[in-house]
């Protein structure tokens, strides 16, 4: 017998969730059941090393409209949520965190903002309990450089919590780049976005798996991969030092002929040696900026696979 298509697919990525999986798939699944439309759950275990994988294979066999897609490694959450998206056989899909930070009392709200007939509906934290200022500034750093960079509006606080249909998961499979932000890319699509604000509840237990080097990592290969401005940075500073450098020769031989007028009691060897190092440092930062590009050129190039699902240990697929 065909399997019959849900109207919405949850996906929830899921990495070490032992401590909280049970009370969020409880809460997640009392909203889900007021809602008057069939749904599936797929949750994404991205390699866990605790026992959230045993957990969510029990939570299979109780509930048939549980799935469960085991990663054969840690491969980052990123690619955890894209490869829910592209299991998802709903209408419309919901991305959702299982540390309940995201409040699932909104699910109906983004459902019916759906039926209005957004194709694209993103949850914005307003407010976070226990984001300390350090974070709050480094987010708002990275959201205005994003902008800049990128030419896409990412909106302050957007977060993964997100509604997209069907028609925009079609569009979002066909990007295959490895080193990937989601929620970048769903805005690059470039469909009209509607927003729906949440203040951020305190997580349910455990810590934070995203640190700070993996967000800073996140953000310089949104950059990287979703623009092309970083690599015209070599570009702008070679056109501030080679007329800085002809400006300061020029002024230094003409300095030397007229019997050292400024008194800068400074040899030419000395200017010389300053703008040397000066410009192997530009040498250096252009070569670097190059690197980037070359590494994910060679990432791409590769031809991996984006991900690898472990069939023994995923149900339902």
């Amino acid at each position: 017998m065909a399997t019959v298509k849900p109207k919405l697919s949850i996906v929830v990525p899921l990495f070490n969730e032992a401590l909280v999986l049970k009370d969020f798939h409880d809460s997640l699944t009392v909203t889900l059941k007021r809602l008057d439309m069939s749904y599936e759950i797929i949750y994404c275990d991205d390699g866990s090393t605790d026992t959230t994988n045993e957990l969510a294979r029990a939570v299979c066999h109780e509930d048939k409209r549980v799935r469960l897609l085991t990663l054969s490694r840690n491969f980052g959450k990123e690619v955890a949520t894209s490869a829910g998206i592209a299991a998802a056989r709903g209408e419309a899909i919901i991305t959702i965190d299982a540390d309940g930070q995201h409040p699932v009392e909104l699910l109906p709200e983004f459902i019916w903002r759906w039926q209005e007939g957004k194709r694209v509906i993103i949850g914005l934290r307003t407010a976070n309990q226990k984001e300390g200022w350090v974070k709050r500034l480094g987010s708002k750093l990275f959201y205005g450089l994003y902008s800049k960079f990128t030419g896409i509006k990412l909106v302050a606080g957007s977060t993964d919590y997100r509604l997209i249909d069907a028609s925009v998961q079609r569009e979002f499979l066909r990007m295959t780049e490895r080193n990937r932000i989601t929620r970048g890319l769903i805005d690059w699509l470039g469909y009209e976005r509607a927003y729906i604000t949440f203040r951020a509840n305190p997580r349910l237990g455990g810590e934070a798996t995203y640190s700070f080097k993996k967000l800073v990592k996140l953000a310089i290969d949104s950059a990287i991969s979703l623009s092309l401005s970083p690599l015209y940075i070599a570009a702008y500073l070679g056109a501030i030092v080679l007329p800085l450098a002809t400006i300061v020769g020029i002024g230094m031989v003409i300095n030397a002929a007229i019997g050292d007028r400024l008194h800068l009691h400074a040899t030419g060897s000395a200017y010389v040696m300053i703008l040397v190092l000066f410009l192997v440092g530009v040498l250096l930062v252009s070569q670097g900026i190059i690197g980037l590009y070359l590494s994910h050129i060679h990432t791409e190039t590769q031809n991996r696979p984006l991900y690898v699902i472990d069939t023994e240990k995923s149900v339902g697929l």
